[in-house]
């Protein structure tokens, strides 16, 4: 998406979500999701194996408990 196009989703999706975003607030909102788009396609960009991180060797941490 163009600059143009990217705040014109972020205005829809304010109307949809009813934000009230003023043109300023919106426009640094469609900033910001532009360049986090940059950096997802970065990382998608990067040529990774299915054997570089197997999944059967992720285990997310445990939950922590509350103190007694």
């Amino acid at each position: 998406m163009n600059e143009q196009q990217t705040l014109a989703y972020v205005q829809a999706a304010a109307v949809a979500l009813e934000l009230p975003l003023d043109a300023a607030r919106a426009a640094r909102v469609a900033t910001h999701l532009q360049r986090t788009a940059a950096m997802a396609r970065l990382l998608q960009a990067f040529p990774l194996d299915d054997e570089a991180e197997p999944a059967e060797l992720y285990r997310p941490a445990p939950f922590p408990l509350p103190a007694p």
